[in-house]
């Protein structure tokens, strides 16, 4: 009985539900540890997707023999003109279509709800809300109310607001230094973690660190050429079909690209929406051109960019979605996947790390 496998099962299920419980006992102990962790995740995160995307321009300045601080140096002032330029170019037109969003948010769930009332006397429209799954004053009551109450929303959640501008804040100041440290001794990385092989091991150690740092550098590159294609062209056809707000509404598709299967739609959606107001035949074209741009990026350029795809399972992506949501709201969201992709290449080379290691012991 005290060696069968159950009953070894047994004491290791109950050590976990002790471990578990003296943790929620002493969880004040853990209490600096966690904030140390929030606070510093997102530097850390954006300060390592900057890494990859700066790197390969600064080795592309070290050939001309040029020292690797004064490389980094150049590779700020090139950002900081370009991001400049930037937003000289877009910052007047995007301060402008915030404001007239902010303004107009009223009027905008007016004219939705006049919609919908025009809508409501289409035979289709009309056998749809009369079905007794959907209640007809329910339905235009929670579409124009939620577009209605966004002000009176960030009133409520002030707070939230303001933690989030807090993080913003603190990434903002910690990452130009954290990014320098990175760029400038990040080669060094590889050379401490192999010091703890044995040196007939340290080539093979060698090429797992590499094919992990390849994997980060093609997910992150790949991903941000991804989502900028899907912007900037979505942008233009926004321009084309003269929709209302275009940069704040294909801005909004860039970023939440990132997200696997319901990225793409919700992206889209605020972009349906104003269409609607504007007319039916806006709507359509919303529709139409995004599917096409997300048939050029998933067929032509997404296998060209990001090569092979890191496999993720469909439910893990769901559940993941789920849960990020839950906790995380839409940064969570946002994040959710690219930090799945991002660990599990990390967890799958270090596993090889571990068992190389294993075998020199």
């Amino acid at each position: 009985m005290l060696h069968s496998k159950l009953f070894r099962a047994l004491i290791w299920v109950l050590l976990l539900f002790i471990i578990i419980w003296i943790g929620t006992e002493i969880s004040f102990l853990f209490k600096p540890i966690g904030i140390l962790i929030t606070t510093l995740f997102f530097p850390i995160v954006v300060s390592g997707v900057f890494f990859y995307l700066f790197r390969p321009v600064v080795k592309w300045i070290r050939k001309l023999k040029i020292p690797k601080v004064l490389a980094i140096l150049i590779v700020y002032l090139a950002f900081a003109g370009v991001a400049t330029g930037v937003f000289w170019t877009f910052g007047p037109v995007l301060q402008e279509q915030v404001k007239g969003l902010v303004d107009g948010a009223p009027e905008l769930a007016e004219d939705f709800k006049e919609k919908m009332e025009d809508w409501k006397q289409h035979p289709a429209v009309s056998r749809f809300l009369g079905s007794e799954m959907v209640k007809e004053g329910n339905l235009t009551e929670r579409i124009s109310g939620s577009i209605g109450n966004i002000s009176s929303s960030i009133s409520n959640h002030i707070l939230s607001f303001l933690n989030i501008l807090t993080n913003i804040i603190i990434v903002i100041i910690l990452l130009p230094f954290v990014l320098f440290y990175m760029l400038k001794d990040g080669d060094k990385l590889p050379g401490s973690i192999l010091r703890f092989l044995p040196e007939k091991h340290r080539d093979e150690g060698l090429k797992i660190l590499r094919d992990m740092d390849e994997a980060l550098s093609g997910f992150i590159q790949g991903q941000l050429i991804v989502s900028v294609f899907i912007g900037t062209f979505v942008y233009i056809w926004y321009l084309i079909i003269g929709l209302d707000y275009a940069l704040i509404l294909a801005l909004i598709a860039l970023v939440l690209n990132v997200v696997p299967f319901i990225g793409p739609i919700i992206g889209t959606a605020p972009g349906v929406i104003v269409g609607l107001i504007q007319s039916p035949m806006t709507a359509l074209y919303v529709i139409l051109g995004v599917i096409v741009i997300q048939q050029i990026e998933s067929n032509l350029i997404s296998p060209q960019v990001m090569g092979k795809r890191l496999d993720v399972h469909p439910l893990t992506i769901i559940l993941l979605l789920l849960v990020a949501s839950a906790i995380g709201g839409l940064l969570g969201l946002i994040l959710a996947i690219p930090t799945y992709a991002v660990a599990k290449v990390i967890v799958i080379h270090t596993k090889r790390l571990i068992r190389l290691y294993g075998n020199t012991t």
